[in-house]
């Protein structure tokens, strides 16, 4: 009778005539993930206690004929590194090509030598197997007696200690294997032996076919959880911890998108932690309109004497000691959750910990870290690129996540019960939290499998303004177009939405509703309306010869943002409209005009200074003014009913005089640029 003998843990397999054997200390995700692939190889299980690190490569049929193509009767795995004592170092066999040292991690061998071999063995569990199977096997009688060989060139056994720079992944006809480079061997079973546990995890997302570039993800859709289908009482309750550490753009979104989350709002509790003085208008004014839909609300206001690690430790434990909480969202407010589906997907992905990915536009940044350095921090596992790219789709386990994960509340019940997860002396909270988790052997899992949104960028965030959200289109410039441009201008060439309500005169939908009355609330936050008079210091000259009541974009330091504004939205139109005309958007005067008929309801016949001159009202005739609009007198045609937050552009010098129609009750405003090539 053949038998294998895996000593990383105590477990059993039967199949036919093979007994495989390892020696573990509990169940895990590791001893999960060992199951699935003896199962894919139709291993037959017998379970006594389970193991953590070592997958089956290959099946029973290729580890039969390398073990007796071995002509020994024990075939004990290889190192490079000898282990425990090494002083034993010059006793060890030389062998012509291979590692030399033995590995107790894993061997092989008929019943009889096994029995022979370990009958002398006195030691407790806690002793070294290692340290006496080397005795044994470098003592020439006995090793000749029980006739031990060691598998040096990693045929059988792949101890990845000492040998991380040998092992790559092998893809071929939709399996995947190890392969050492160094010997050109496919190992059939790979051991994740001393400090590599995240090495066989990483190969473990691979091998032997969770994922293969024919079929995808082959696991992603094992042990799910569905929700469809259930009453709404039914689903798991759900703490949302909501964590505001810095000045962040779009909070006001975020809870738009807190909100749109398909989820019962009586089965979500929300906890939120906010830091910052400046969100704590925003977070008020969501809580005073929607705190009712929720189970249950508790919100940390900035005042209160709390730094960010001890509030996420304060999160966990409310959710811990709370017997109805089942899954705890961590989810830190510069996430950007386009995904309305998105708690539902990771809670039927029933994984103890799992984090929906998400990206930074433009950049290789992620929430989630493929691998360690040596020192505990970031390094870039050979498939990240992919995974972040979307090239390799599915759900992956890794070392590091962080910004948007779910945690199962039994886990926090039973095997991270201590308070303090996220304290360390040297780490930052995350970071010590994913310590704390990998040492407790509990995998942690990021998912590809949709597009579940982005994480804005803080830097450079300045809170001087009213609105300062409108000064984030380089840093974050999908969320400010998604946030202050027409829903309709992507559709302006595609629909031929632009108009031609006069010659030359072309008119199209670009800024939303809150862009316009941002724009229009913070020129009145400014306040420092000119005079409307000829005399004006702000411009070269110091003349104006046809005034308006207005704020200049430089004098809210809004130019640069402007100008890309111009450049990005405005510059393709003109293009468009005008064939053979390329503009880099310069312009020599853009600024906010305010129209009121007791200050200055309109504006005599006139040329603008520009090559063309945009013209954007901000707010709505009918409703918030009467009267109005824009007439170009070479041609008598009229423009008295401008939509708001559409653009008239039209040329400046020469052709195009103009005027300001009379505002007769309300106020009206216009955003105007002369631009020049």
């Amino acid at each position: 009778m053949l038998n294998i003998f895996l000593n990383s843990s105590p477990m059993l397999f039967l199949s036919d005539k093979l007994l495989v054997v390892t020696v573990a200390t509990k169940e895990t995700d590791g001893f999960r993930r060992f199951l699935r692939s003896a199962k894919h190889f139709n291993y037959s299980v017998k379970v006594r206690t389970p193991i953590y690190d070592v997958v089956f490569a290959s099946g029973p049929k290729e580890l039969l004929k390398k073990f007796q193509q071995a002509r020994h009767k024990v075939v004990f795995s290889s190192e490079s590194l000898i282990w425990p004592e090494r002083h034993l170092e010059d006793k060890h066999p030389h062998v012509r090509e291979g590692n030399r040292f033995l590995g107790s991690g894993g061997f092989i061998g008929y019943l009889p030598n096994i029995k022979e071999m370990v009958s002398d063995w006195l030691g407790e569990d806690a002793d070294s197997d290692q340290l006496y199977f080397t005795k044994i096997y470098i003592d020439p009688a006995k090793k000749k007696s029980i006739n031990i060989t060691l598998d040096s060139k990693c045929r059988l056994f792949q101890n990845l200690h000492g040998a991380l720079d040998e092992v790559v992944l092998k893809f071929e006809d939709g399996r995947v294997r190890a392969r050492n480079v160094l010997y050109d061997t496919l190992p059939v079973i790979i051991h994740g032996n001393g400090p590599t546990k995240l090495q066989i995890n990483y190969l473990g997302n691979y091998i032997p076919n969770t994922w293969t570039f024919e079929t995808g993800c082959t696991a992603c859709q094992e042990d799910l959880r569905p929700l469809t289908g259930l009453q709404e009482s039914e689903y798991p309750l759900v703490m949302i911890g909501i964590f505001i550490q810095q000045p962040t753009p779009f909070v006001t979104v975020f809870f738009e998108r807190l909100l749109n989350q398909q989820y019962p709002k009586n089965r979500l509790q929300l906890f939120i932690y906010n830091k910052e003085a400046h969100h704590d208008q925003q977070v008020s004014s969501f809580l005073q309109e929607h705190r009712h839909l929720y189970h249950n609300v508790k919100f940390i206001e900035s005042t209160e004497d709390m730094d960010g690690t001890a509030s996420r430790n304060l999160g966990f434990d409310l959710c811990r000691k709370d017997k109805d909480c089942d899954y705890f969202l961590s989810l830190d407010i510069e996430v950007v959750l386009k995904n309305e589906n998105t708690l539902k997907i990771i809670i039927e992905q029933n994984l103890p910990i799992v984090a929906p990915m998400i990206t930074r536009t433009g950049r290789l940044w992620s929430n989630f870290w493929g691998a360690l350095s040596a020192d505990g921090y970031y390094a870039r596992s050979e498939d990240y690129v992919d995974i972040v790219q979307g090239r390799r789709v599915g759900v992956w386990n890794v070392p590091y996540v962080s910004s948007v994960y779910l945690i199962k509340a039994d886990l926090l019940r039973t095997e991270l019960t201590e308070y303090d997860l996220f304290n360390s002396n040297s780490l930052d909270s995350d970071m010590a939290f994913c310590d704390n988790v990998r040492n407790k052997g509990i995998f942690m899992y990021v998912s590809n499998m949709h597009n579940f949104g982005r994480i804005l960028s803080t830097e450079n965030y300045k809170t001087s303004h009213l609105h300062n959200d409108l000064w984030q289109i380089f840093e974050n410039p999908v969320d400010w177009q998604e946030r202050y441009i027409h829903k309709n201008y992507t559709l302006i060439m595609k629909n031929k939405l632009i108009e031609t309500p006069c010659p030359d005169v072309y008119w199209f939908p670009v800024f939303s509703d809150v862009a316009c009355n941002h724009l229009i609330e913070e020129m009145e936050h400014f306040g420092r309306w000119s005079g409307g008079k000829n005399t004006d210091t702000r411009i070269q000259g110091g003349y104006e010869n046809v005034p308006t009541i207005d704020i200049h974009m430089n004098q809210i330091n809004f130019e640069k943002e402007w100008h890309k504004f111009l450049l990005e939205y405005i510059a393709p139109i003109t293009e468009k409209m005008y064939p053979g005309y390329y503009t880099k958007a310069h312009f020599d005067l853009a600024f906010v005009v305010r129209y009121k008929p007791d200050e200055q309801p309109s504006l005599r016949p006139h040329h603008d200074a520009s090559t063309f001159t945009i013209n954007i009202a901000l707010n709505q005739v009918g409703l918030d003014y009467q009267g109005g609009g824009c007439r170009f007198l070479r041609y008598n045609c009229s423009i008295q009913a401008p939509r708001k937050g559409w653009a008239l552009m039209h040329p400046g010098r020469l052709t195009h005089y103009h005027e300001g129609l009379p505002t007769t009750a309300g106020t009206r405003y216009i955003a105007v640029s002369f631009v020049d090539p």
